[in-house]
């Protein structure tokens, strides 16, 4: 029997965040409804790649069901109140204050279902000057400051994957499983609001509290501020490889095993990682120097057995090959879709993952994943 089995999950939800979440749910045995407008969730029209379907909606509804519900009209909303009222979890994350001018206000809800635990994702929360903006992931990314400190010293960047939306879907999803061991403990529900700016913010800590101490993080694309070496070095053939040297251990055995230079340990330059942090242009020009001398092969192996850590610059193509990457093979309406699997295994229970709804379909039992 899986964790949420027995459980009802009504999310009235679009794009990514919340989505992310109800299918972690629906993953542990969670029956997720997920409330889709006539049109459908829009984020089936994000591209084509998934078999002509969108890859963010195949990745992101598996194991739901969809119910097409038009809440403009009497009929719908009275619709949504009959789900909601068998429903142990309200998901929503629709533009702010929508489902309050539905007459769906939390605080009526609660009244009415106190044992319900709702949830809801906003960009910048119930109060304050920005909470009734219009907020999606690259705008958070950008307002956050997180794009300040991403890229390379040219400009800022966008992280290169939702990760504003997926960071706020896994929040949500620890809050209402927090909530739901609440329950069952007093019998209470809970109304849960998470912001996408808050989650950025608290994720943001480090580099926020250096900012504040005079330290403000710099723009240094794949090398890391505090520590050197620590970046990427192309080996003679033209790979890119990215090393991490983390203490003064580490460092000699690159010295002795790998740049083959055991002279450098004594380099006052050198010498420790406050001057070799300093002296970053001499550190990082001397590691690229015997980078460059050797092939890919050579390197990894003269690292691998220094036992230095490091890690190849690969691509999406590289990980679509990779021999560490688990796979679930999913049903959609377009026929089966392979993706990575889930990150949590749950030892001597393996899970199955169901089918990815079209509009207005119920879901599919899916199959047990090797």
């Amino acid at each position: 029997m899986l964790p949420l089995e027995g459980l009802t999950v009504v999310a009235v939800e679009q794009a990514v965040a919340a989505p992310f979440c109800s299918s972690r749910l629906a993953d542990a045995g969670a029956h997720v409804v997920k409330v889709e407008r006539p049109e459908g969730d829009f984020a089936r029209g994000y591209d084509h790649a998934a078999k002509g379907q969108s890859s963010y909606f195949v990745w992101l509804n598996r194991g739901k069901e969809s119910a097409v519900i038009d809440l403009a009209t009497k009929d719908g909303r009275n619709d949504l109140e009959a789900l909601i009222a068998t429903a142990d979890v309200l998901l929503q994350n629709l533009k702010p204050g929508s489902m309050d001018r539905l007459g769906f206000t939390r605080e009526r809800l609660r009244q009415d279902y106190p044992a319900l635990i709702i949830c809801t994702i906003s960009g910048y929360g119930d109060d304050g000057p920005y909470a009734e903006r219009k907020a999606y992931d690259l705008l958070i990314q950008a307002e956050s400051g997180l794009a300040s400190i991403t890229g390379g010293p040219e400009s800022a960047s966008r992280v290169g994957m939702s990760i504003v939306d997926v960071a706020t879907g896994a929040t949500a999803q620890a809050a209402i499983l927090e909530a739901l061991i609440g329950r069952s403990r007093h019998g209470q529900g809970a109304d849960i609001r998470i912001s996408m700016f808050d989650v950025m913010a608290d994720w943001l800590t480090v580099p926020l509290l250096n900012a504040e101490a005079g330290n403000p993080p710099q723009r240094m694309g794949l090398a890391h501020p505090s520590i050197a070496p620590y970046g990427v070095f192309t080996s003679k053939d033209g790979k890119d490889i990215l090393i991490s040297i983390q203490s003064e251990r580490e460092w000699k055995k690159l010295c002795a095993e790998v740049l083959r230079q055991p002279q450098l340990i004594d380099d006052l330059r050198l010498c420790n990682g406050v001057e070799r942090v300093r002296n970053r242009a001499f550190t990082d020009r001397t590691v690229a120097d015997a980078f460059g001398a050797l092939t890919r092969e050579d390197l990894l192996a003269h690292l691998a057995s220094a036992d230095i850590a490091f890690a190849e610059v690969n691509t999406m193509s590289d990980l679509a090959k990779h021999p560490h990457l688990r796979r679930i093979a999913v049903e959609t309406p377009a026929g089966v879709v392979s993706y990575p699997a889930p990150a949590a295994i749950v030892v001597d229970e393996p899970r199955s993952y169901g089918a990815v709804p079209g509009i207005g379909d119920k879901s599919k039992p899916g199959k047990p994943t090797p």
